[in-house]
């Protein structure tokens, strides 16, 4: 059964909404397959103003980059439901790999004295919301991003109990594209005991000029004006 675009695409009440997309813009509901879904629960914040950290990714300028524009319309739904946004990039910030020496102790500071551990640690530790936005390019979350996910070992039982959300974007639109990327996420999300409170998966949208003609920027804000 189709639904009504514009019915569907509500994000209403306390309860939560998910929509799924085919592709870059043609909407459906095709027995519960899902090809791209976002959902959100406008219960997240209780009313309360947030303090949320983003992590974007791509290595690419506002401008050109397809999850940058995804970031920021999150970011500007989120700003006009009253929610303080911190946001880290992750591409042009000085980081390093997680070095498996264990120096952190698991709570503790890294061997790294980078912006991970000055700028964003901190932020992130007194964050209520996670939000975590990449580029696919081989199936898996952008390198850039796989580096800060790592470093989250330094303070693993500190950063336990959160929100978290994720965008990501992708040229393919097979329906398989963000499978592996998912499952990476929610595995991390069963990890951390995190709840998670959002998912935009942006397949076939391999330009910036793509990812403004679909209704995945739209997504985006709903869910952070509806949290």
């Amino acid at each position: 059964m189709i639904m009504n675009r514009r019915d569907f695409i509500k994000v209403v009440g306390l309860g939560a909404v998910t929509l799924y997309l085919s592709g870059c813009g043609a909407a459906a509901v095709d027995g519960g397959k899902k090809e791209s879904e976002a959902s959100a629960q406008s219960s997240v914040s209780e009313g309360k103003a947030m303090k949320i950290v983003l992590i974007n990714s791509s290595p690419h300028s506002e401008a050109q980059s397809t999850s940058r524009y995804l970031a920021q319309r999150f970011v500007d739904g989120a700003k006009s439901a009253g929610h303080e946004i911190f946001i880290f990039d992750a591409a042009h910030e000085e980081t390093h790999p997680c070095q498996g020496c264990d120096h952190c102790g698991m709570d503790g500071d890294c061997v790294f004295n980078d912006a991970i551990q000055t700028k964003l640690m901190p932020k992130m530790l007194e964050a209520d919301l996670l939000v975590l936005v990449t580029p696919l390019y081989y199936y898996g979350m952008s390198a850039q991003l796989k580096i800060i996910v790592d470093r989250f070992y330094s303070r693993t039982t500190r950063l336990n109990g959160k929100k978290s959300m994720i965008m990501a974007t992708a040229w393919n639109s097979a329906d398989w594209t963000m499978e592996a990327l998912k499952t990476h996420y929610e595995t991390l999300v069963r990890y951390m005991s995190w709840q998670d409170v959002g998912q935009v998966w942006a397949i076939g949208c391999g330009t910036r000029a793509m990812v403004e003609r679909s209704e995945f920027g739209d997504m985006a804000f709903k869910i952070g004006s509806a949290l």
